[in-house]
């Protein structure tokens, strides 16, 4: 039987509250009864979201470390959803730097935890080592976990969503390419999961007992190749079958910047998925349902997550349809509050 979580509401910080996740994961903490803080560098790029009046807004700078201190005073569990996935020069050292920083700040103002979504990925030691993005996703967990916070990192393959990078990135390829010529990537396992079940385990996490400080893989009930997806996604829209042709010669800079051409997704956001794409990646544990639970009646299946996302058009308490959740074009590489996969 996994651990009940406290239902005791607890002081909650979320940055990167105009990311796809983020974006998310504000209502889905105040539902769950929880005082809800967000740090963003601009109150007007929040003005029209539903929730505004229900949350304390910090506006500020993650990179500076007075901004950090005013935003985490009496916070007892703080969302890190910051990465620096902008197709720039030198994010290693950018996102290294602002998980240091984050981390030292967080210890300092007496943060109980740290939660941060993380990149799903095989063994650092396997053959070709990680790409550079998922390299430094993963360093950035680590660099968190030592800060002396106890964090919880949770690894997620590709979340399905409309809105989610990775899934506006399917949805398009499929959509405008009849015919695909594909890189070899394209029959690598993958473990996706829909964003209902993420939102799930990241508000789960506020309130997991104990102290843990690790890393917990997440993923939906199906392991199918980027091939299969294709192929359901069509099937599900209802357009004839997509022939596929993997080919060598695609190497994952021609690739996104081929993904670039033929979807919204901007070439910045583009290079790092199709890097991480190179990779296998499959839980490989599932420790997170004996502490907090599974999502109530279980996790999505890939045909349900897809058939959510497709019909998925987050609306404000009067149901108009919330602003920039749904076009992908709005989706940018400029912004490093963008938290997406």
């Amino acid at each position: 039987m996994p651990h009940t979580p406290s239902d005791q509401p607890v002081r909650v910080l979320v940055t990167g509250a105009t990311g796809y996740i983020g974006s998310r994961l504000v209502p889905a903490l105040l539902e769950a009864g929880h005082d809800v803080r967000v740090l963003t560098r601009s109150r007007d790029k929040l003005a029209e979201r539903s929730w505004i009046d229900r949350v304390d807004v910090v506006e500020g700078d993650a990179t500076r470390r007075r901004d950090l201190d005013t935003a985490l005073d009496g916070i007892e569990v703080a969302y890190y959803l910051l990465h620096s996935m902008d197709g720039g020069g030198d994010f290693e050292e950018r996102d290294r730097e602002l998980a240091r920083q984050f981390g030292l700040a967080a210890q300092a103002a007496g943060v109980r935890r740290i939660v941060y979504l993380s990149g799903l990925h095989p063994d650092q030691n396997a053959k070709g080592g990680l790409s550079s993005h998922l390299a430094s996703r993963v360093e950035v967990g680590d660099l968190l976990m030592a800060s002396g916070v106890p964090t919880v990192v949770l690894q997620a393959a590709i979340i399905l969503g409309s809105g989610s990078a990775s899934f506006e990135m399917l949805r398009h390829l499929t959509h405008n390419l009849p015919v695909m010529l594909t890189p070899k990537w394209v029959e690598n396992r993958i473990q996706p999961i829909a964003i209902r079940d993420v939102l799930h385990y990241l508000v789960g996490a506020a309130t997991m007992p104990g102290d843990p400080n690790r890393t917990f893989d997440i993923g939906g009930p199906e392991v199918l190749t980027y091939r299969d997806m294709i192929r359901r996604f069509a099937a599900l829209n209802g357009w004839r079958p997509r022939p596929i042709v993997s080919v060598p010669v695609l190497t994952p800079r021609l690739a996104s910047m081929w993904v670039s051409v033929v979807t919204p997704v901007p070439a910045g956001i583009a290079k790092p998925l199709v890097g991480s794409l190179v990779h296998e990646v499959v839980t490989q544990e599932n420790d997170i349902d004996d502490v907090i639970g599974p999502p109530p009646g279980g996790a999505l299946t890939y045909d349900e997550a897809v058939r959510s996302a497709l019909g998925d058009t987050p609306r404000d308490d009067r149901g108009r349809p919330e602003p920039g959740t749904v076009d992908p074009a709005q989706l940018t590489a400029a912004d490093p509050d963008w938290a997406g996969r």
